[in-house]
């Protein structure tokens, strides 16, 4: 009989890529959010009539994609709660995410809360029904939005996971953001690639800025539970 072990499945030392896998698909996020990248995928595939434009949407949207996050993340994710005309503005993602970093290992944590990914998923449908003309550019559109944002979220789970490093994109992902959660949070924004980091210049070296002793709080007194 194995022993027993109160640590999650998906931080226990050893962990392969299948089982990290397995691990992601036990939460919500990914069973709503793969599921639909996919229907988009094949909606797009059933439609047919491949123009240029089918290849220069993806491209945009992937180059896109590095700076959409790092203005997310700064703008939303690390929005401090502010009061107007009495009224507290603290919206639930910058809740959830300054519970994030107060506890890196609560896996729940770690996707974009169930309440909100419904909107988001509208959001980049009705984004790209709003940009694209032609109804199967749009679904190109779609699929490459969907499938980038289901790319978010794995890279970001198996980067809190115990899965470690074995290539260069992944190591150069995993260690900086790993800086952002443990040396200092204002840095180092990006989650899957560095890209708008090193644009935007939140990418320096390790030892160019100290350590922050708001990382885990993000410098905000919670008044309630995220």
């Amino acid at each position: 009989m194995s022993p027993r072990t109160d640590t999650p499945g998906w931080l226990r030392p050893g962990l392969t890529l299948t089982g990290a896998a397995r691990e992601f698909f036990r939460h919500p996020s990914p069973k709503v959010l793969v599921p639909a990248a996919a229907a988009a995928i094949t909606a797009r595939l059933a439609a047919g009539r491949w123009t240029r434009r089918d290849a220069v949407v993806p491209a945009a949207v992937l180059a896109a994609e590095p700076f959409v996050e790092w203005i997310v993340h700064v703008t939303v994710l690390h929005w401090k709660p502010r009061t107007v005309r009495g009224r507290r503005i603290d919206p639930l993602l910058s809740r959830k995410h300054r519970a994030h970093h107060r506890d890196p290992r609560d896996a729940e944590l770690v996707f974009v809360p169930m309440p909100v990914l419904p909107g988001v998923i509208a959001g980049l449908v009705a984004l790209n029904l709003a940009i694209a003309r032609d109804r199967r550019v749009a679904l190109t559109g779609i699929a490459t939005s969907l499938t980038a944002l289901a790319g978010y979220e794995w890279t970001h789970f198996l980067i809190h996971s115990s899965y470690r490093p074995r290539h260069a994109p992944y190591r150069v992902a995993w260690r900086s953001h790993r800086l952002h959660h443990f040396r200092n949070e204002r840095y180092w924004f990006g989650v899957v690639t560095p890209i708008s980091d090193q644009v935007l210049g939140t990418y320096p070296a390790k030892d160019e800025v100290p350590p922050s002793p708001t990382a885990k709080t993000l410098g905000v007194e919670e008044l309630r539970p995220a």
